[in-house]
């Protein structure tokens, strides 16, 4: 048909006055907002601008997805964190540096009087992180909502005073049924529980230890009792790995007063006597401390406490226990864990001294301050 209007009868004389603009306007479409030229190869960095990564959405134009937007469209800008070890300080004058601390326990059972003298330590609570690790027992969900329950109490009476972070690990390895004291002491059961708790200690430090963290306080979730000032107490020693005097409170029968014994006796210095009973052993066996049946001879730190002497008096030591132990962040870092297995026929915390001093580093302890641990 003919048709009056001029434009429509040049489209049909010359047709492609009318398919070079569309083609020339879909092209620019395309390169603008499809993204064909603009990626090349460089997974998104731009070399004209130093390599600076570009997290913006990438789209592909209208027939092709991005699979990378998948993981894109979920990523915070600047998400890359850098952090430089060298700058961390580990100092006598820790509060006044703000070093962090991360107070580490494992705990079996929920002891409110622990909480309570966890709570009173003075150090600064913002610069203190807490991590704990509880056995998958029934006994272990007890403890998880008692715990559970105090952190929420503490937020809610005193918010002032929170700590900087709290993690709660499930252990994802076996454990002993019955944490009494006299089945948990037990000279048959030592191996065995000493390789499930060397287990629990390195998941609970390696999951939490963060690249800020300054030290590592192991505190025991049966010490019921400490100075206020246990960590600056501590951290003035400067030391790699100190370790406090675990004693206990009890009722002397014969006076019906109360009085202190030593509690923990994995705090020692080697003998020639254990290096030789060492040479006895088969690879996998270990020595215990503080059975008559192993007669070490080892002196034994919880010995040598002095009611009269200075309490910052220090002592080399080989073996520690776990009652209160303080430990440079940098020590777990080099690689010193807990040997579930037996390390020169010792295990857990006495294997982590081996270790340690393998490593290079000191092990001291302080006989003349004491912390409490729990009388069952």
């Amino acid at each position: 048909m003919y048709s009056k209007n001029a434009i429509v009868r040049q489209i049909r004389r010359k047709p492609a006055y009318a398919v070079i603009p569309v083609a020339v306007i879909v092209v620019l479409y395309l390169f603008i907002f499809g993204g064909l030229f603009g990626s090349g190869n460089n997974g998104g960095v731009s070399s004209r601008k130093g390599n600076k990564y570009s997290y913006s959405k990438k789209g592909r134009g209208w027939f092709s997805s991005n699979r990378d937007s998948v993981i894109l469209r979920n990523l915070p800008k600047n998400h890359i964190s850098h952090y430089d070890l060298n700058q961390l300080t580990t100092s006598p004058d820790a509060l006044i540096n703000k070093e962090q601390i991360l107070i580490l326990t494992p705990m079996s059972k929920f002891l409110p009087k622990y909480w309570e003298n966890l709570n009173k330590l003075s150090y600064d609570h913002s610069l203190i992180e807490l991590g704990f690790i509880i056995p998958r027992t029934l006994e272990g969900d007890e403890t998880l909502q008692s715990l559970e329950s105090a952190i929420k109490k503490s937020l809610k009476d005193s918010p002032q005073n929170k700590f900087k972070k709290i993690t709660i690990l499930r252990q994802d390895s076996d454990s002993l049924k019955s944490q009494k004291e006299k089945d948990r002491h037990a000279l048959s059961v030592q191996k065995e529980r000493r390789s499930m708790m060397a287990l629990a200690r390195n998941s609970l430090v390696f999951t939490t230890l963060s690249p800020y963290t300054s030290w590592c306080l192991w505190l025991d979730a049966d010490i019921v009792e400490t100075k206020p000032t246990l960590l600056q107490d501590l951290i003035a020693h400067d030391k790699p790995i100190i370790s406090a005097n675990v004693y206990q409170r009890y009722i002397d029968e014969s006076t019906k007063k109360e009085s202190i014994r030593p509690y923990d006796f994995n705090n020692w210095v080697e003998s020639e006597e254990g290096l030789a009973l060492a040479k006895t052993l088969k690879d996998d066996e270990i020595i215990v401390e503080g059975y008559a049946e192993m007669a070490t001879y080892r002196p034994l730190m919880a010995h040598f406490y002095d009611s009269n002497a200075d309490e910052h008096t220090e002592m080399a030591l080989d073996g520690v226990g776990g009652g209160a132990v303080l430990v440079k962040a940098d020590v777990h870092r080099d690689g010193a864990m807990f040997p579930s297995f037996p390390f020169y026929h010792l295990i857990e915390t006495e294997g982590f001294a081996k270790m340690a001093k393998r490593l290079g580093y000191e092990v001291f302890g302080l006989p003349n301050y004491l912390v409490y641990h729990y009388n069952e």
